[in-house]
C-alpha cells in the first residue's frame, strides 16, 4: 500500500512539473487596456485602479487566460501556485489605519516586482517573468481583479 501512496505522489510532481513547463511554452494572450486610463512610462508604487469596475473587468480576463493554469480558475488555487486571494491577509487584522495603507502598498509591491520579474529558485523558474508581455495596465487591472476576490475583505 506503502508503494502505491509514493508512485501517486510521484505521478502528481511529474503532472504538477509538466504543467509548469507547458505553461513557460505558452504564449500569453494580449489585454486589450485602452479602456482604462493610461498610466504612462513610469511604474506606480501603488495600485491606481483598486475598486475601479472596468479594471476589474479586464483583470478578471486576463487573470483567467494567462493566471489560472497556474494560480487556479477564479483564483482559487489547487495547488501548484499560491493562493493569490489570500495575498493582503496579513493586512486584514491591522487596526491602525496608516498601518493597513503601508501593508497594502507593500503587498501592491510584491505583487508587482512578481509579476514583472517572475520567480526562480535555485535555477527552476517558478513563475515566468511578465514585463516584457504585459503593460503596467495589464498588470494593475489584474491586481484589481485579485483585490475584488480577496478571501478576507479588508
Amino acid at each position: 500500500m506503502q508503494r502505491i501512496s509514493t508512485l501517486g505522489a510521484a505521478m502528481a510532481l511529474v503532472l504538477a512539473c509538466a504543467a509548469i513547463a507547458v505553461h513557460a511554452d505558452e504564449a500569453a494572450q494580449t489585454v486589450d487596456t485602452s479602456s482604462l486610463p493610461q498610466l504612462g512610462a513610469g511604474w506606480r508604487d501603488e495600485n491606481p485602479y483598486s475598486g475601479n469596475a472596468k479594471a476589474i473587468e479586464i483583470g478578471s480576463s486576463a487573470f483567467n487566460q494567462n493566471c489560472a493554469r497556474c494560480h487556479g480558475l477564479e483564483a482559487i488555487s489547487g495547488g501548484i501556485a499560491p493562493d493569490l486571494r489570500r495575498l493582503d491577509n496579513d493586512c486584514v487584522t491591522l487596526k491602525d489605519p496608516a498601518k493597513k495603507a503601508a501593508c497594502v502598498k507593500d503587498d501592491d509591491q510584491y505583487f508587482l516586482t512578481t509579476i514583472r520579474h517572475g520567480r526562480t529558485r535555485n535555477g527552476a523558474v517558478y513563475m515566468p517573468p511578465f514585463e516584457k508581455v504585459f503593460s503596467q495596465e495589464a498588470m494593475w487591472a489584474i491586481k484589481a481583479y485579485l483585490e475584488s476576490r480577496r478571501e478576507k475583505p479588508l
